[in-house]
């Protein structure tokens, strides 16, 4: 895995970002509106060359091998596991 950059909820994600995960960035940060995420930032990695890119509170937005990209949280997703 390679370490990528951070930066803040809000701020402008790194231009090497394709547009689809641009798009899921701006989803997810439309779902935080009302919330107090001045404390908060994303943090871009790399895996097999595709971005992972993960939100302090442990949303994870992935690109697939086939270039799809998915939103997930994984606070609500190991909150599913134990129930």
């Amino acid at each position: 895995m390679q370490i990528g950059t951070r930066w803040a909820v809000g701020a402008e994600p790194p231009a090497r970002l394709d547009s689809a995960v641009h798009a899921a960035i701006r989803q997810v940060e439309g779902e935080l509106l009302g919330r107090d995420t001045t404390q908060w930032r994303w943090t871009l990695s790399w895996l097999e060359g595709r971005p992972v890119v993960e939100l302090d509170d442990g949303t994870v937005i992935r690109t697939g091998h086939d270039g799809t990209v998915a939103i997930a949280n994984l606070d609500d997703e190991d909150a599913a596991a134990h129930h």
